[in-house]
């Protein structure tokens, strides 16, 4: 059994027919030839497979490529060449922050939603170190 899609993909439209059961990772790699988000614990544990749809991260390894009907789909390859991957990618390297890039697609993409989320914050009395200083140790799981 097939579905009917329509979805943006990296700012193109694609429609066409998709099995029913096909993921949304086999769907990006194995038909539309987008390889940024890998395959790894297939059980929405390691952030490998994300991509966003919609703006939010999603485990592109749980997730049926059905589900992505009237919806943006952004992957690495779409994320390549905008200001927030150049910005990004000059911080993970000056931080050292990439070693094999296995998992940096997924890393960058997840950044991507978050600092979309974080946006819309503003602090009038704090200022913004403290506050960063905080959700980089919430997000790195210092205590």
């Amino acid at each position: 059994m097939t579905e009917r899609i329509s979805a943006t993909i990296n700012g193109k439209l694609f429609t066409g027919e998709v099995p029913a059961e096909e993921l949304l990772l086999d769907f990006l790699r194995d038909r539309l030839g987008l390889t940024g988000a890998k395959q790894s614990c297939e059980v929405q544990v390691c952030g490998v497979c994300t991509v966003l749809v919609d703006g939010d991260p999603v485990s592109s390894c749980c997730y049926l490529a059905a589900d992505v009907d009237g919806r943006e789909v952004e992957t690495i390859e779409g994320l390549a060449g905008t200001d927030f991957h150049r910005r990004a990618a000059e911080a993970f390297m000056r931080h050292a922050a990439v070693q094999c890039g296995f998992c940096t697609a997924g890393m960058l993409l997840t950044a991507k939603a978050l600092a979309a989320v974080m946006s819309g914050n503003l602090c009038r009395c704090t200022g913004y170190v403290s506050i960063l200083d905080s959700l980089t140790e919430l997000l790195g799981g210092q205590e």
